[in-house]
């Protein structure tokens, strides 16, 4: 019973968080002929949602832990998706940024 609120919760997050997400790529009329921009708008298209579900989980973990009523299984289970959803989510900033840095050396070495 709780495994499905948490989902349908999770589920609802994303539903609301997701056309914040994608409005901007979604609407955006631009130069999708280049590869470079083509590349980068489905890497932060990914991040996004990637980072928009970490922070659900950070959210389900968190209220996991709240309702815990101290029983400590509950909680170290719910610590734990903090902690993954928290690695989660700096690994998908990380790639972010090494994709961001990756794709202006290479633009820088090989001109536009």
């Amino acid at each position: 019973m709780r495994r499905r609120i948490n989902l349908k919760l999770l589920s609802l997050y994303i539903a609301t968080g997701l056309p914040f997400v994608l409005s901007q790529h979604a609407f955006a009329v631009g130069d999708v002929s280049s590869v470079e921009t083509f590349i980068k708008s489905i890497i932060t298209v990914l991040a996004g949602l990637a980072g928009l579900v970490a922070t659900g989980f950070i959210v389900v973990g968190g209220f996991g832990y709240i309702t815990s009523s101290g029983n400590p299984e509950r909680m170290d289970r719910a610590k734990s998706t903090i902690m993954w959803s928290g690695i989660g989510l700096a690994i998908t900033v990380a790639a972010f940024v090494i994709s961001n840095i990756v794709t202006t050396l290479a633009t820088n070495a090989f001109g536009k």
